[in-house]
């Protein structure tokens, strides 16, 4: 048996290091571009192999029949590079069926052509066996396909090659080294091919090509061992980056620099009742909520920091936007990214902690002292029956504020904030309750829907009727109660004939503070209001005529069942509602 040529003990150096390369890959699926990898690696081991044996063929058919075996190899490898890339840097999106089987086209008809005989001429107009200095070579004149095949792979090389330059300037080191020993292993061999087609190589039929594998393979054996290729790619970095975006909690708007919709989340789309298919590329202006309070935002044309109150699935409820600009590497703003933060939960907790405060600094003091009083004049006088009464009326009154201070911390409960319950079935309870503070009370109940609301709402309902029965004047207070549905929404009105709500307590809920010297005279309205908020509702008052008050109480119908999608209004006027959530969102730090 002859000795191999130098020529072929090269290449066979080349396909060892191919195919130790080749079998690393493989063992370490599934990690994100090892199977194109050791596909890539496969076919430069494939191609260099029967390359071997067309060099140690003795005739022209057989130096003819290994050439044609090794179009295999030549078309998987750009195939291969193209998809490693994209999966790699984390773009396996692009990589299904549909787009392997397209990019597969021209590789896929080359090798029918080849395996076809050459038809035509396609692939090599003429074939001539060269005896040379270095070996016996098949030396061949390129057909048209040959050079389709071969424009075709630089173009595959050229596009895989896009995401990995990208990671050379990368901040993470190993990243930056991984790329560019992929790019100098892939380099390698396309500068042999160049080489081979402009006709720089002295000796007729060599094609370099698989002689470089061998550089190429030690690259690709450097990146997998040094820098851990597969075990520390990017892929997972930018799915996790896309992944925070898209779970983020609070609702994300990209706009372009034109005012149009870039991207949402999907928390914007699910809180505002938006369909991201339709909205990208729409006006942002039609688009994200309140644009024209965002755009004086980003302008610095806002005095201060400010909720804004915006309709979403959930009810109304108190946002604090954020806007960041997206600035490329030339320093150039290419878009904004618009963040609305919910800070319903953080306001209503400040607010109870202010009320709170005052119900133990002032209310609970206050009948502490006129207890202690009253007990050390009864001490002096066990007959004094008014001191008695007066203790007896504090004490009750001691009892009442706990309840309603108990009251007030079970509302935000989570066990209780998920059920609900229909309307007429908590209107009936309230009425209940409320015949239990005044037996005396008439109490009628007009319209009610047969809807589902949230159980919440029937503690914002009794504490506006025990309000009405325990503050009434007359002999026999008066209580209605109505109730309408419109577009997911229902308005539930409470009116009385007794003498009204001093204004002092409307200032102090509109404001959303209490300070020592003006601030309610109790907490069952703070409870209500609490309640509205906590259900994204709202609560007008009106006087009626000639004497009482009617409150309207408007929220989501269940949150579980509404219609809504974040698209109905509720009836009261917006003008009102920025009122409302403008003085809550001026309170220090809101939000922060």
């Amino acid at each position: 048996m002859a000795a191999l040529s130098p020529l072929s003990i090269a290449l066979l150096v080349a396909v060892t290091v191919g195919l130790a390369a080749a079998i690393l890959a493989w063992r370490e699926r599934p990690e994100p571009g090892a199977t194109w990898l050791a596909v890539l690696l496969t076919g430069q081991v494939w191609w260099a192999t029967f390359l071997v044996f067309e060099l140690e063929a003795a005739t022209l058919p057989a130096k003819a029949l290994w050439y044609d075996v090794q179009w295999v190899g030549v078309v998987a490898i750009p195939v291969g590079w193209l998809f490693f890339a994209l999966e790699y840097t984390g773009r396996d999106r692009y990589v299904t069926p549909f787009s392997v089987a397209l990019v597969s086209i021209v590789p896929v008809a080359t090798v029918a052509v080849a395996a076809a005989g050459d038809p035509g001429n396609l692939l090599a107009v003429d074939r001539v066996v060269r005896e040379t200095a270095v070996g016996t070579f098949l030396d061949v004149a390129p057909g048209p396909l040959y050079y389709i095949i071969a424009g075709y792979t630089y173009l595959l090389g050229a596009v895989g090659s896009i995401p990995l330059l990208q990671l050379i300037r990368d901040e993470a080191r190993p990243f930056r080294g991984q790329s560019a020993a992929l790019l100098v292993g892939t380099a390698a061999p396309w500068a042999g091919s160049v080489a081979y087609l402009t006709g720089a190589i002295p000796i007729p039929g060599l094609d370099p090509t698989p002689l470089v594998f061998a550089v190429s393979g030690v690259a690709y054996l450097f990146a997998l061992s040094r820098f851990r290729l597969l075990t520390l790619a990017p892929a997972p970095r930018r799915r996790a980056r896309q992944l925070v975006f898209e779970q983020l909690h609070d609702p994300v708007f990209v706009v372009g620099t034109e005012g149009y919709l870039v991207d949402l989340n999907e928390s914007a789309a699910e809180t505002f009742g938006i369909d991201r298919r339709d909205a990208i590329g729409e006006a942002a202006a039609a688009v994200v909520p309140k644009y024209d309070a965002v755009r004086e935002l980003a302008a610095g044309e806002a005095d201060k920091p400010r909720a804004i109150p915006i309709v979403g699935r959930d009810g109304q409820r108190p946002y604090e936007a954020t806007v960041r600009e997206v600035v490329d590497d030339h320093g150039r703003t290419t878009a904004r990214v618009i963040a609305f933060h919910d800070v319903g939960a953080y306001l209503g907790q400040q607010q109870r902690l202010n009320v709170l405060n005052r119900v133990f600094r002032h209310d609970v003091r206050t009948e502490t002292n006129l207890i202690q009083g009253y007990a050390e004049q009864l001490r002096a006088d066990p007959t004094d029956e008014r001191a008695l009464s007066v203790i007896e009326e504090s004490a009750g009154r001691m009892l009442e504020l706990s309840e309603r201070t108990r009251t007030a911390g079970e509302l935000f409960d989570p066990t209780e904030e998920a059920k609900s319950a229909p309307l007429p079935e908590v209107v009936g309870e309230v009425v209940a309750d409320v015949r239990g503070v005044d037996p005396d009370a008439r109490i009628e109940v007009g319209s009610v829907p047969d809807v589902r609301v949230p159980v919440v709402l029937r503690v914002v309902l009794e504490n506006l009727c025990s309000n009405a029965v325990r503050h009434n004047d007359a002999e026999s207070p008066w209580v209605r109660i109505d109730a309408a549905v419109a577009d997911g929404w229902v308005e539930v009105t409470v009116a009385d004939d007794g003498p009204g709500i001093d204004p002092a307590e409307y200032d102090v809920l509109d404001r959303g503070t209490e300070t020592p010297l003006r601030h309610g005279s109790g907490i069952g309205l703070w409870i209500v209001k609490w309640g509205v908020d906590h259900l994204g509702g709202r609560i007008s008052f009106d006087e009626r005529d000639p004497r009482g008050t009617a409150v309207t109480v408007c929220v989501p119908v269940d949150r579980s069942e509404s219609t809504g999608g974040g698209r109905g209004e509720p009836t009261l006027g917006d003008e009102s509602a920025d009122d409302e959530w403008g003085v809550l969102g001026s309170m220090p730090n809101a939000g922060r």
